[in-house]
């Protein structure tokens, strides 16, 4: 997702934002002085067709929400585990669901924009109480299907205060953000792993499996503030972009972003997606996914893998 902080309007839709200044006149509901963004998004899905949304705001097993409210506008990304498809669980249904309640509390109101791992925390908090009920009908073929809400993901979530012009950020696992100003890498989050690619990320799984399916607490998520300024890209993606694309590719393309109206700022999205697409299926490209496998004594190229946004 990819945002722009500009003057206007917030523009909503998938995921590349920028920041911009909104004006009360035009329907913004906030004070002279409040920030908004102009945001948009691209993604691709295992079956790779271009930016297709699986359902809701899904790409594959990828899922994103932007949400506003009248005290912040609110990104957030999350990669559902596909080591669950082994299982037969559809891993963009714990994703997808997380995003979702994500976006529903932020809708309701229901959030402190200084306090995105309280988000994350209330929403994960609710899916594990949905999966009760279904806990006693386990059926034949996989008894791990009845599940509401089996899965696992990464999240991250950045909240943009609009009075006060700060970005609150959480991320949890190697989902993350990038903050881009003049050309150049101001803020970034931290990339979470337990080991060679196994990022954190938090779960739901059967009671057989608990203790053995890792898990991590909404609290573990690494947590940041910080000044924004007008103009600011603020890019939100999951693994699949920087596990395929250096900074200095991303940052590349960014350049060609002309202005923050929503079209240029959906192609620039379009754009670092297809490349980042491209490269993974490259078998001669060593990406930064590949070259971190090889400092773990793995010879692999390029990232044929995961959905991106």
């Amino acid at each position: 997702m990819f945002s722009v902080l500009s003057y206007g309007r917030l523009v909503a839709r998938a995921v590349l934002g920028g920041l911009s200044q909104t004006d009360p006149r035009a329907g913004g509901g906030g004070s002279g002085g409040d920030y908004g963004l102009v945001t948009a998004g691209c993604g691709f899905g295992k079956d790779f067709r271009k930016g297709l949304l699986k359902k809701g705001a899904c790409y594959g097993d990828d899922a994103c929400f932007v949400a506003r409210h009248r005290s912040a506008d609110v990104l957030g990304v999350a990669d559902g585990v596909g080591g669950w498809r082994d299982y037969g669980v559809d891993p963009s249904q714990f994703s997808g669901t997380l995003m979702r309640t994500c976006e529903r509390l932020v809708k309701e109101g229901r959030f402190v924009p200084s306090n995105p791992i309280g988000i994350l925390t209330t929403s994960y908090c609710e899916l594990l109480q949905n999966k009760v009920p279904l806990l006693g009908s386990l059926g034949r073929e996989n008894k791990w299907r009845p599940f509401l809400f089996l899965g696992s993901s990464t999240a991250c979530i950045v909240v943009l205060d609009r009075t006060s012009h700060r970005l609150h950020t959480a991320n949890l696992g190697d989902s993350g953000f990038l903050v881009v100003r003049g050309g150049e890498v101001v803020h970034r989050s931290d990339e979470q792993q337990h080991y060679f690619n196994t990022p954190f990320q938090l779960s739901i799984a059967p009671p057989e499996a608990e203790g053995v399916v890792l898990s991590d607490s909404p609290d573990a998520a690494d947590s940041t503030s910080f000044d924004v300024q007008l103009g600011d890209i603020i890019l939100t993606a999951t693994d699949g972009l920087f596990d395929n694309m250096p900074d200095y590719m991303i940052l590349q393309e960014l350049k060609k972003l002309k202005n923050s109206n929503y079209e240029s700022i959906q192609q620039t999205a379009r754009s670092i997606a297809e490349q980042a697409h491209e490269l993974a299926y490259d078998p001669n490209y060593m990406s930064p996914f590949a070259q971190f496998a090889c400092d773990n004594g793995l010879n692999v190229r390029g990232k044929q893998s995961l959905g991106r946004s």
